[in-house]
């Protein structure tokens, strides 16, 4: 039982890892700004700059707003991976025990 309970796992886990690839996740800093758009797998797969909206003086300031978008993106795929997680834990549990992981 606890074998199968094991292979079950390993095989949620490698669905959900397969997901969260699929998964895109964008988030924008300064006004859109900078966009920046990651995979849920946490890798960034676009930056989007608009020139329009930048001191082409203030490359610093350009660097920390591709920070915070990145940072603001890579927070929402870990949000979602989250609720995937709880999602699989309370579909393996037996009746009742998935609330005890916030389901």
């Amino acid at each position: 039982m606890l074998g199968d309970m094991m292979n079950q796992m390993q095989e949620m886990q490698e669905q959900m890892q397969k997901q969260l690839a699929a998964q895109s996740f964008t988030a924008e800093a300064g006004g859109d700004a900078v966009t920046v758009t990651c995979s849920g797998a946490r890798e960034i797969t676009n930056v989007k700059i608009n020139p329009e909206l930048l001191d082409p003086e203030d490359a610093e300031g350009l660097e920390d707003l591709i920070v915070v978008a990145a940072n603001r993106a890579l927070a929402k795929a870990v949000e979602y991976e989250q609720g995937q997680a709880g999602s699989m834990m309370n579909n393996m549990l037996p009746g009742g025990l998935g609330g005890l992981f916030g389901g």
